[in-house]
């Protein structure tokens, strides 16, 4: 297996999962960060719209991290994530093309 099908692979299995389809829709949001920031939401947040526990918080967006589709930036105590949209665009269009 390719590692452009390897990593095509991984971001099926990381949208697969209904939970992290919504924190996907929830990193969507522009102005809601408690951090203050425009884009991006961190943990608490997320927990808060998604309604999942935080140590599961943390399970999700370690696999969406390292399928590539979010970014995340340690901030003090907090954990800032956002969408990287470039990925995502990246993943439709070869979605797009593979179907």
């Amino acid at each position: 297996m390719s590692p452009q099908h390897q990593s095509f692979t991984r971001l099926l299995q990381a949208i697969a999962d209904p939970t992290r389809r919504r924190i996907l829709q929830a990193l969507k949001a522009r102005g809601a960060c408690s951090l203050g920031k425009e884009t991006g939401l961190c943990a608490c947040d997320i927990e808060e719209r998604v309604r999942v526990s935080q140590p599961t918080i943390s399970h999700h967006m370690g696999i969406l991290e390292k399928a590539g589709l979010i970014e995340s930036q340690k901030q003090g105590q907090w954990r800032w994530y956002r969408r990287n949209e470039g990925a995502i665009r990246e993943f439709a269009k070869t979605l797009r093309q593979t179907l």
